[in-house]
């Protein structure tokens, strides 16, 4: 059994600061051993943020806060609040832009390490076993 606090967290390896703006609490990660990663992002009122997860599927659950999420291959908008759950099964393209602070609950398949940043097209790198999914 693992226990993770988040205000363990804080300080850590496992916190990371984006130059971009958002902060990453990175609860379990590949060496965990679970087959997946889970996190808590916090994006800051006002940021906008451009991303596209190619070698990984991610759903995001919203439990504080107010935003948007673009789908920018077929600009749909959909309002993020609390009690939102968005899924990108299929390595959606997307902008997220919060209105006020938002607290997300993230899940990401491949696992992530825990030091992943966005590249140049907004995605991590391909996984360890060099298998996108």
């Amino acid at each position: 059994m693992k226990i993770v606090r988040l205000n363990d967290l804080k300080g850590s390896d496992r916190e990371v600061i984006s130059p971009d703006g958002w902060t990453s609490y990175r609860f379990l990660l590949a060496g965990d051993g679970m087959g997946f990663s889970m996190h808590e992002t916090v994006f800051p009122a006002g940021l906008e943020f451009q991303m596209w997860y190619k070698h990984h599927l991610e759903a995001v659950y919203c439990y504080s806060g107010t935003g948007v999420i673009t789908n920018l291959e077929t600009d749909e908008q959909h309002d993020i609040s609390p009690g939102t759950l968005y899924a990108l099964d299929k390595h959606d393209r997307h902008i997220l832009k919060a209105h006020t602070e938002l607290r997300l609950v993230c899940t990401f398949n491949p696992p992530v390490t825990g030091r992943e940043i966005h590249d140049e097209d907004g995605a991590y790198a391909v996984p360890d076993n060099g298998t996108p999914r």
